[in-house]
């Protein structure tokens, strides 16, 4: 189906029409039309134009007026203050809009009109190391931009760009190559599914790491023997591979654990480590030092920059290759780019990555930038703020440690479900055990990712699981209790189908409700624009708000007529359809029943 213009966009055309109507020579002036509260919508290009016309504002605002066809869209049309027009758009117009927007399955959405390829690299967790709350906010909010690229026409790749290669695996493979039933599954451990089997996982990761960080600061042999290992695993030995793929595959055990509790997909193919790059480093290397982009200093390749300089006023380079050799993180990253760009065909590159790697990404893309591998403006980080305790410190445990996330995961369920079985038994809503623990764990994981998506991801946020699972407010669970509360409408009325009627008045919550509905398809277009999934939260709050006021103030199954109840069901309906679309665009779920 095509897309369905909005009702801002008619009435847009319909001014810009009478503008071009009234002053011929302003035909390519902006109204700069917006949602008013005086009015449905107000119209204040006439101010910015008069000015450049040196001419009357308010005179020229009436002759707009006078210029505006007769139409059954627009009700009302006034002059306000110093040439302001205050427009009122019809009842009919509102509902035969909607009814459009019902009608198809993607609520008049539009694809991209160009979709281009997007690679975003997100949820970039460590081998042998668990996942921590910091590892929350770039998994959470990777995922709902994908989604929501997805959602537009994109053609979206998901890289996730694992820590599994470096100094760390010489030391974990020789301790493996010693001690090899080190990783070996003890019976008992895997019982219990995925979670229990990704605990297991950590577990034996945990008792192989800490023994040979052990071993391997306090015996100078065994360290000799790991950075040997290192060179080993580099150039490819096949022992060595071996050891370092068990213990890459156990990490992945427990990396789908997580992201199954998160309600996280994350298919394997899209796991594209460190690793993944090594036959390119020295290709990277030969290219950025023929080209002259990267220049020897004290033995080590660097990429100097104007701008980036040190306290002390001496340039800070970004270090391609070390003196001994070695490759770091601005290698990989620049192989990645050229990999993502040369042979995905990638028009956009989005890396959702904390906001203080700033000055490497920054750095890194102007490497790859003046190599001729990237085009110019076509890598951005989407740099996210930090997870605060509620002393508004970094979160950490009491005996400050980085918060596992599975612990925070878990507490999160835990209070969810606490929640939903208070509110069933006030409700006299008979839920099993079984049930329960589903709706729990949908509202607690939703608490979770509503509360990082609900904030601009630049800014930081507060980690308090009491609101999280708050009733009231700004919270997952205000919207998932409205859905639900919709879905107990729409079982009551029975019989009674949902109709829109145009010729039927609406109350003023209902105009306000509707209207609101008739921006999701502009708010949605926004938030893929300039990847900001906190508007697209602001706009699904603010449409629970406002159908939690029509629900007080219009009755529904008791409407005074049966057209005024079948279109109250249907406002009711799309209400519905939109939240569950919206909260699935951030990857919420929306229980039928709560």
């Amino acid at each position: 189906m095509a897309s369905v213009p909005s009702l801002a966009a008619t009435v847009h055309q319909r001014v810009a029409d009478a503008l071009s109507a009234a002053l011929p020579e302003a035909a390519s002036a902006d109204p700069l039309l917006r949602r008013s509260d005086r009015a449905d919508f107000q119209a204040n290009g006439m101010l910015a134009l008069a000015k450049k016309l040196k001419g009357n504002p308010r005179e020229l605002a009436g002759r707009v007026v006078a210029a505006m066809p007769e139409t059954d869209e627009i009700a009302g049309i006034e002059v306000s203050g110093p040439g302001f027009l205050n427009i009122t758009v019809s009842d009919a117009a509102i509902v035969r809009t909607l009814a459009a927007r019902a009608a198809d399955e993607r609520l008049g959405v539009p694809y991209a009109e160009r979709p281009g390829t997007t690679v975003i690299d997100y949820s970039q967790p460590n081998v042998a190391k668990e996942m921590h709350v910091g590892h929350l906010r770039s998994t959470v909010i990777g995922d709902a931009i994908v989604q929501i690229l997805e959602h537009r026409g994109e053609k979206v790749i998901r890289r996730h760009h694992i820590g599994d290669w470096g100094t760390q695996f010489g030391m974990l493979i020789q301790y493996l190559v010693e001690h090899p039933h080190e990783l070996d599954h003890s019976s008992g451990e895997e019982a219990g599914g995925s979670g229990a089997s990704g605990e297991a996982a950590m577990s034996r990761l945990n008792r192989l790491y800490k023994a040979s960080r052990t071993l391997f600061d306090s015996d100078e042999e065994f360290k000799a023997r790991a950075r040997d290992r290192v060179v080993l695993l580099q150039s490819g030995d096949g022992t060595t591979l071996e050891m370092w793929r068990r213990i890459v595959g156990e990490s992945m055990i427990y990396f789908h654990a997580v992201y199954d509790q998160l309600d996280v997909e994350i298919r394997d193919e899209d796991v594209v480590g460190e690793s993944a790059y090594n036959d390119d480093l020295q290709q990277v290397v030969k290219e950025l030092e023929d080209s002259g982009v990267a220049v020897r200093s004290e033995g080590a390749l660097c990429v100097f920059f104007d701008d980036v300089k040190g306290p002390d006023g001496k340039p800070v380079p970004l270090i391609v290759q070390k003196s001994n050799g070695g490759f770091g993180y601005a290698a990989t990253d620049l192989a990645a780019i050229r990999d993502r760009v040369g042979k995905l065909g990638a028009d956009t590159l989005l890396y959702v990555v904390d906001a203080r790697q700033a000055l490497h990404f920054k750095m890194v893309f102007e490497t790859a930038r003046r190599a001729g591998w990237l085009p110019e403006g076509a890598a951005r980080q989407l740099a996210f703020g930090t997870v605060l305790g509620k002393d508004g410190k970094p979160f950490k445990t009491r005996e400050g440690e980085t918060v596992r996330l599975v612990d925070l995961l878990d507490e999160a369920v835990e209070r969810a479900t606490a929640v939903v079985r208070e509110k069933a038994e006030q409700g006299g809503l008979e839920l099993t055990e079984e049930e329960i623990a589903e709706r729990g764990a949908q509202v607690g994981i939703g608490a979770v990712k509503y509360a990082d998506l609900s904030t601009s991801m630049s800014r930081d946020y507060v980690f308090d699981l009491d609101r999280m699972v708050s009733l009231n407010g700004d919270t997952s669970v205000y919207l998932q209790y409205a859905y639900a509360r919709i879905q107990s409408i729409l079982r009551k009325a029975g019989d009674a189908k949902p109709a829109a009627h145009p010729q039927v008045g609406l109350a003023p919550a209902e105009r306000a409700l509707g209207l609101h509905l008739d921006e999701f398809a502009e708010t949605l277009a926004g938030v893929a624009e300039t990847y900001e999934p906190h508007k697209l939260a602001a706009y699904l709050y603010q449409l629970a708000s406002l159908y939690t006021t029509f629900y007080d103030q219009c009755p529904v199954i008791r409407a005074e007529s049966e057209a005024v109840r079948e279109n109250r069901l249907f406002l009711c309906d799309l209400t519905a359809r939109t939240l569950r679309q919206g909260m699935a665009l951030l990857g919420i779920r929306t229980p039928e029943r709560l």
